[in-house]
């Protein structure tokens, strides 16, 4: 791929602080809610801004999202969409900051059919509803390499509190990393969309180089159809979230043989689907 961008940072998830588009501090009042004393103060707050991806003779697809690792974002969305099946069929990458504009051009955009046009929200996503019959058909049934002691789902999720920077400062972001069967991060992202966050980590392990199939995720929040949908495009085996599962991305963990668990917190998690992928700690 020849990109007219900056390289992605090496070394370990945490070792690049949060881009500083991705927070603004703004003027408020802070109220004692027994006394109505009032205290004003600067508040810092996650940015939500439309970012255009431009994919030349395809189509454009303005996305609501947090302005950071947007070149990720623009591969990770590219990704779950179909639209590539690899960073190497990507012939150029460009960030037009000024403009809020990611600028890709294909390898073959011939094969992906007439262009369109699609406005995506920070609250939903695009692939689960769009390939939602395939996927509860098991089509997209994911491989059965991966083992993970229970550990590493702790692990894990212990590791992306301690890097959610921006959730940290705003309490406004979301969180996804991929991680393997070690517990260990290999790619880390947030945003103020749940989707977002997990296309911006897949997309940084496809510029990386670092394999998705049969790799982990871990979500710091609820757990829904279109986030199991972009799971089972990466061929990712096991999908982590903080918080509930909703009853369709359960069922189409199911059909596409993900691991799903959700409530990982602490010394829990609760396994809703193919549980023979979690073992005990030391086995």
């Amino acid at each position: 791929m020849n990109e007219t961008r900056p390289p992605h940072p090496s070394g370990p998830p945490d070792a690049a602080p949060p881009d500083a588009a991705g927070l603004e501090r703004v003027p408020a009042q802070r109220v004692d809610t027994t006394t109505g004393e009032p205290a004003d103060e600067r508040c810092a707050v996650v940015v939500e801004t439309p970012l255009t991806i431009m994919v030349d003779q395809v189509g454009s697809f303005t996305i609501m999202c947090t302005p950071c690792d947007v070149e990720a974002l623009a591969v990770g969305f590219a990704f779950s969409e179909g639209l590539i099946c690899s960073a190497d069929e990507i012939v150029e990458c460009v960030y037009r900051p000024g403009q809020q504009v990611v600028g890709l051009q294909l390898e073959d955009p011939a094969q992906l059919g007439p262009g369109r046009n699609l406005i995506v929200t920070s609250s939903c996503g695009l692939c689960g509803s769009r390939n939602i019959d395939a996927l509860r058909a098991g089509q997209f049934a994911v491989g059965d390499s991966l083992r993970l002691p229970a550990a590493s789902l702790r692990s894990a999720a212990e590791q992306m509190r301690t890097v959610q920077r921006l959730f940290s400062q705003t309490g406004g972001t979301h969180a996804a990393a991929i991680f393997d069967a070690d517990g260990r991060l290999l790619a880390f992202a947030e945003d103020i969309g749940r989707h977002n966050a997990l296309d911006k980590a897949i997309g940084k392990c496809l510029l990386d180089g670092v394999p998705l199939s049969g790799q982990a995720a871990i979500l710091s929040g609820r757990v829904s159809l279109e986030l199991v949908a972009k799971a089972a495009r990466a061929r990712l085996e096991v999908v982590a979230g903080v918080s509930a599962p909703s009853s369709l991305a359960i069922e189409v963990a199911q059909r596409c043989r993900i691991t799903l668990c959700g409530f990982v917190r602490e010394q829990r998690a609760t396994v809703f689907s193919h549980s023979h992928r979690i073992g005990r700690s030391g086995s």
